[in-house]
């Protein structure tokens, strides 16, 4: 079959952006669970497996694990080159490695795909029992199901504590959960750019991408896998609609303002430079990711509240016992400030919120590596 194409030209996937068995593997390892994953919502996820990387070397007590955990459409290649099996860089390569803050000559550093993802671990695109595509049968995940598979993760390489859990946006989101849920495992914390639960804006703008995606002719109700089509337009919207919450206003004025791409007249249907970013990210996410993924995931952020059974906010962040810094970015729009104070006044052992000075928007905490570097010694330091 033909590739599909963008407006731009560039051919798009047959069917998914989602690595497959037989593609390259990459630096990736796998867990497999040994039983069915119960869920938070009832009803249980057989034959999970996540994909994991791994840099360092565990220390005989495992007293040096640090869990790093992604954000919507990340994955567990946190660190490292593009290569066969990968077709990005390191989302915070700047970040792990010898010499850097995450100081892989001192810590070993463990980032898995997130379940429901799609670079290696269970989710839609994976194949059932049976062998065929999850598909619409996938069940709706939360970030309490996805915590939990990542205490099997943690389990199966012996890691009885983290000296830091790290996450930021949803990452940060599971990085709390695992603060809340698991206190005796977590013995620092670093929550970036998220929140305690997720905000009715967050949601609406989660939704408006979901109805874009499941808007999309080539959706299938979510069973377009062995179809040979699949929502690339539908996807590609969603990640144009989600990367202008990611930026600040004033960045996209500065950076582009009105003007033209290239020699075209967006008067005669032309674009305009914003535009032309736009379609750039919504091409690069349709080559790597994939439509299901996407849903599932986005709708497991939108159940995020980290007080639900628990009494509420205020006592779910009580049980937080390790040592915890938050951080938000100035410019966030998505995330604002006020989300991470909340945290910091509610965490018994955070310090003071600590801001991140960007003109990015809410993708600072990815951009901003030496402030965020700052702050991951501030907190490693500690366990000299």
């Amino acid at each position: 079959m033909n590739a599909v194409r963008t407006t731009t030209g560039v051919p798009l996937p047959p069917a998914s952006g989602a690595w497959r068995e037989g593609d390259p593997q990459g630096r990736r390892r796998w867990h497999l669970r040994e039983r069915p994953l119960p869920l938070e919502a009832g009803g249980e996820l057989p034959g999970v497996r996540l994909a994991f990387e791994t840099w360092g070397r565990p220390a005989p007590d495992r007293s040096n694990a640090v869990l790093v955990l992604h954000a919507l459409t990340g994955d567990s290649h946190a660190a490292g080159p593009a290569e066969p099996g990968h077709p990005t860089r390191g989302w915070w390569d700047g970040l792990i490695g010898p010499g850097r803050a995450l100081d892989t000559e001192r810590w070993f550093v463990v980032a898995p795909n997130v379940l429901g993802g799609c670079q290696g671990s269970t989710g839609p695109s994976s194949p059932r029992p049976d062998g065929r595509h999850w598909g619409s049968s996938f069940p709706a995940l939360t970030q309490r199901d996805q915590v939990a598979a990542e205490a099997g993760l943690a389990d199966a390489l012996d890691i009885d504590r983290w000296a830091l859990v790290i996450g930021g946006s949803m990452g940060g989101m599971r990085a709390l959960e695992w603060a809340v849920a698991h206190p005796q495992r977590t013995n620092a914390l670093l929550l970036l750019a998220t929140t305690a639960a997720a905000s009715a804006e967050q949601i609406a703008w989660a939704r408006t991408q979901l109805h874009a995606i499941r808007g999309d002719p080539h959706w299938s109700g979510g069973d377009y896998h062995d179809t040979g089509r699949a929502p690339h337009a539908g996807l590609g919207l969603a990640r144009r609609i989600a990367h202008v919450t990611y930026r600040s206003e004033p960045e996209l004025q500065v950076r582009f303002g009105r003007t033209p791409q290239g020699t075209e007249d967006p008067r005669n249907g032309g674009r305009y430079q914003v535009e032309s970013y736009l379609d750039h990210h919504a091409a690069k996410l349709v080559h790597r990711f994939d439509a299901g993924s996407y849903v599932v995931l986005a709708d497991a952020m939108n159940t995020h509240d980290v007080g639900r059974g628990r009494g509420g906010t205020s006592a779910a962040l009580r049980r937080v016992t390790a040592r915890t810094l938050v951080a938000g970015v100035s410019s966030d729009r998505l995330y604002p400030l006020a989300q991470q104070a909340e945290l910091a006044a509610g965490i018994p052992t955070a310090d003071h919120l600590r801001v991140i000075e960007s003109p990015y928007g809410h993708d600072g905490f990815l951009i901003e590596l030496e402030q965020v570097a700052a702050l991951v010694r501030e907190l490693l330091d500690q366990e000299r």
